[in-house]
């Protein structure tokens, strides 16, 4: 049973990675298809591990609807109320896999891995799945083939028994130990020894036996997992843990929770081209390069420059006499860096994110369950947004202390409800919002209703906002 793992933040590809869009939902490779779809793709490689579970962040939930939508996935969607790292995610997904009776092998696979050698890649996981089988927690290890101080490393134990004439089956190894990313001297002792792999993050797992590892070394996540999986609602669209139980959880990874600590875990090594993708110089590496090892993107000029990534996303980058160095080009955001010290972009989102700057969060454009609101222009007491719905979609009625709003459709048709008044607007018609009167906007039509919306007032944050009723389950104060 493939167990996809679509949260994170994406934080080292800021700023096209948001919270909001992190970078497994971005086609960041050449292809019209994000990472998740990617990842899900892969797996019609394998009949038998058509039907998965994708685990994912609450807030990403529509994007990661939309995107298994449009590659006609039916996997089901397990919603995680609060961020707590993967110990949590995975058991939640064990309790989910053994909920009809079943006790599956679990693949568990992040979505934000590039894979260019399939045959390769699923050739291991049935030595994995053998193992799991019988009772092992299996990871992966990427075979190195450079010093890298920005992955864990696996020391490998003993392996298994070569079975005759299966000498080119990947063989599964015991784990002597884990080992914390190290510097680049000890990294390089790493790679010579050939003893150690890298810690890919991928692990084959059956799902009685990550619960039963869970409670002897995570009691305390297994017990508020349960509680939160218990009290989870079914509807159409998602599998929805209670948020009370869920926020209870420790925020632990199933690597610190589980695997260092298990007696039961085997290493299967891999060499299949793996990337985890985490950062941009990882995305220049992997990108295509002109004569002079430059990886460009977008609307890019440029003079003697070498060894560099340039992503222009809306408006034209000219670089000259630049070398090793990455420039990324958002609407908002531009982001300037040696090509050695991409790593560190997720301290400037460290940065944005203690400014409580929208820059960390989301993009101009946000995408929601009934269309998408983009912010045009802002000042201190005003605020300018493009607002479109799709047909036949509503927003809940809603209500704001501090903000008046004013709209005017420029598309489409809008039914409004304003406080007593029920109005229909057509295009160039537009309709008043004082503060403190509960509205409702409704695309009626056939056609998206496009409208721009002018904030005013003394306060304009997203958490100004009261929800009465709400189509698209969100949380009452999420923008």
């Amino acid at each position: 049973m493939p167990v996809i793992l679509a949260g994170g933040s994406g934080t080292r590809l800021w700023p096209l990675s948001r919270e909001l869009a992190p970078k497994q939902l971005l086609p960041l490779l050449g292809s019209d298809h994000t990472m998740l779809q990617e990842t899900m793709l892969r797996l019609v490689d394998v009949a038998t591990l058509s039907r998965a579970l994708v685990v994912c962040n609450d807030h990403q939930r529509f994007l990661v609807a939309e995107q298994l939508q449009e590659i006609r996935s039916e996997a089901a969607i397990l919603l995680e109320p609060a961020d707590r790292d993967t110990a949590p995610a995975v058991a939640a997904a064990a309790l989910e896999a053994m909920a009809g009776g079943d006790d599956p092998v679990m693949l568990l696979l992040p979505t934000d891995h590039l894979i260019l050698d399939r045959q390769a890649f699923w050739t291991a996981v049935a030595v994995a799945v053998e193992q799991a089988e019988a009772g092992a927690l299996v990871t992966f290890g990427i075979v190195p083939d450079r010093p890298e101080t920005g992955y864990g490393y696996i020391r490998k134990g003993p392996a298994e028994p070569e079975r005759p004439g299966e000498c080119r089956r990947p063989r599964a190894y015991g784990v002597e130990r884990f080992v914390e990313k190290p510097d680049e001297s000890t990294a390089r002792q790493y790679v010579k020894s050939e003893e150690y792999l890298w810690n890919s993050g991928i692990f084959v797992i059956k799902a009685s036996v990550m619960v039963a590892e869970l409670e002897k070394f995570a009691p305390e996540t297994l017990r508020c997992c349960r509680l939160a999986h218990d009290g989870r609602v079914i509807d159409p669209d998602y599998i929805r843990l209670d948020q009370e139980a869920f926020a209870a959880c420790p925020s632990d990874s199933i690597d610190y929770a589980v695997m260092e600590k298990t007696a039961r875990a085997v290493v299967v090594p891999l060499q299949c081209g793996w990337s985890d993708v985490g950062s941009w110089a990882a995305l220049w590496e992997l990108g295509v390069k002109n004569g002079d090892s430059n990886v460009l993107s977008g609307n890019v000029l440029f003079r003697d420059i070498k060894n560099c990534y340039i992503r222009a996303e809306n408006r034209l980058v000219a670089a000259v006499g630049v070398q090793d160095h990455v420039v990324v080009e958002t609407v908002d955001a531009v982001l300037v860096a040696p090509m050695g010290r991409t790593q560190e972009v997720r301290d400037i989102v460290k940065q944005l994110r203690d400014s409580r700057r929208d820059e960390a969060i989301l993009h101009r454009r946000v995408f929601r369950s009934w269309g998408s609101v983009e912010s045009v222009d802002r000042a201190e007491r005003f605020q300018v947004k493009r607002i479109v719905v799709r047909p036949g979609a509503a927003l809940a009625e809603q209500m704001h202390y501090h903000r008046a709003e004013h709209w005017i459709v420029v598309k489409g048709t809008a039914r409004v409800v304003n406080g007593d008044q029920v109005i229909v607007l057509n295009e160039n018609q537009s309709t008043f919002i004082p503060i403190g009167t509960r509205h409702r906007l409704e695309n009626p039509g056939t056609i998206s209703l496009e409208l721009i919306e002018v904030r005013s007032g003394s306060y304009l944050g997203e958490d100004d906002i009261v929800r009465f009723d709400d189509m698209g389950g969100r949380a009452e104060t999420e923008p």
